[in-house]
């Protein structure tokens, strides 16, 4: 039912494209130039600051997720495919994220000249491993797939800010020095917050922090923690599953349940109730992206104590 559902999405979806395509045409006739920055159109919000950061005052840049939604559930609305079928550059995530499993087809098809960036590329992923119970079964299991959340390292965030890079100088071959300068200046930034989560969490001596969705499975093994987490691709968990996590919890001595505002809350707020503790929230998909690796950091750091 789900696949007749995004079929039909589909169907319509394409449709209004090529009204708003027609539209734009037409209003484009007059030989008016736009503002000459190159069109940069990526999946997520971190991605933004990651283009913005190396391109400056000569990109402008389109997020196809916007803040609040799930990369996971989200689907576009038709009014984003003009942004893509202006874009000079799309820069992928290209770790799995569903959202380009699904539509990344779709987009690219409205922009044959678009170039398009793979920022997994040299990134080595990770699996997601989460321990869970299944209903009815008492022994622990142990589900694996590959973690699409590779922005959540800083570590690989540099790989994915070095591939945006040259996905520009492709592009505008001309500003290469611009572009470079620009690279390096961010990476010695992002190095700095790599040696401050190193340093900062060393010291800490209970590793193991839950949350509702496993998005900081990259995070946790750069940095020597655990996470273990509340939901299972996109599923929440039943209710032996939920009581073992209680039992985790307990055993682990975890007072703090993180959740994400692009998720229901509800099951960390009965594990946190369970458990004596609490929940915070923390965001994997804010776009002051040194912002919110020293947000999370202090949450970590507090909630492991």
């Amino acid at each position: 039912m789900m696949n007749d559902r995004r079929r039909l999405y589909k169907l319509f979806f394409i449709i209004g494209i090529c009204i708003l395509l027609t539209t734009f045409v037409v209003s484009c006739d007059d030989g008016e130039d736009d503002t000459g920055k190159i069109g940069v159109v990526v999946t997520l919000l971190p991605q933004a600051q990651f283009v913005e950061e190396v391109g400056g005052d000569r990109v402008a840049v389109t997020v196809m997720v916007p803040p609040g939604a799930s990369p996971h559930t989200y689907e576009p609305i038709p009014s984003q495919m003009v942004a893509v079928a202006e874009a000079d550059l799309y820069a992928k995530v290209g770790s799995g994220v569903e959202f380009e499993l699904v539509w990344l087809d779709n987009l690219i098809d409205q922009n044959a000249d678009m170039l398009v960036v793979d920022c997994s590329k040299g990134i080595e992923l990770i699996e997601m491993s989460t321990s869970y119970e299944h209903e009815g079964e008492s022994d622990e299991h142990e589900h694996e797939s590959m973690d699409p959340h590779i922005w959540m390292s800083p570590k690989n965030a540099m790989t994915m800010v070095n591939n945006i890079c040259d996905g520009l100088i492709q592009t505008d071959p001309s500003s290469t020095d611009y572009y470079e300068s620009n690279r390096d200046a961010y990476l010695a930034q992002l190095s700095e917050i790599d040696d401050d989560l190193e340093s900062s969490l060393i010291g800490v001596s209970n590793r193991t922090f839950m949350v509702y969705h496993p998005a900081f499975g990259y995070l946790a093994h750069d940095y020597n923690l655990r996470m273990l987490s509340v939901e299972e691709e996109g599923k929440e968990p039943t209710a032996a599953g939920l009581a073992h996590l209680i039992d985790q919890a307990k055993e682990h001595g975890i007072k703090v349940v993180f959740a994400e505002p692009q998720f229901d809350p509800s099951k960390a707020e009965t594990i946190a109730d369970a458990i004596g503790g609490t929940v915070v929230m923390i965001n994997p998909l804010a776009e002051d992206y040194a912002g919110n690796l020293s947000v999370i950091k202090e949450a970590l750091i507090q909630a492991m104590e």
